[in-house]
């Protein structure tokens, strides 16, 4: 029988965050991690225990010369969850959305990196010319 995930879940979670260049891992990637209950820095790949939300995480990653990537994955409700809602009239359900417990992300984060553009040097435009 589903309870209170409050009571039965805990409102932190450990994840693997990995990231990916051109279909191959790439590794010394820093990552940031945040939603509404805290931020958290990484050096991919990783292990890191973060505050679950019922709402989503962002992750920001970058590496000088190789590339970039932002990305959101949104939280999803567990059994306990619902049950809660039918179990308690709604209140259980509020205090797990607000705790976040009664929310998982997926155990591993695997973030697809963008390639690095190359700045291309070159001489500066001529006086009057507007650029776009």
């Amino acid at each position: 029988m589903a309870g209170c995930a409050s009571l039965t879940e805990s409102t932190e979670q450990n994840v693997l965050v990995q990231t990916v260049l051109d279909h191959r891992e790439i590794a010394g990637v820093g990552c940031v991690l945040y939603n509404d209950a805290g931020k958290w820095f990484v050096t991919t790949p990783a292990r890191l225990t973060l505050r679950k939300s019922s709402g989503p995480l962002r992750i920001d990653c970058a590496k000088n010369g190789k590339g970039w990537a932002y990305e959101k994955v949104d939280a999803r409700a567990d059994g306990n969850l619902w049950g809660n809602l039918a179990l308690t009239a709604g209140v259980g359900y509020i205090v797990d959305k607000n705790t976040g417990a009664g929310y998982d992300y997926p155990a591993v984060l695997t973030v697809v990196m963008h390639p690095a553009q190359e700045k291309e040097e070159g001489p500066p435009p001529a006086a009057g010319v507007t650029l776009f």
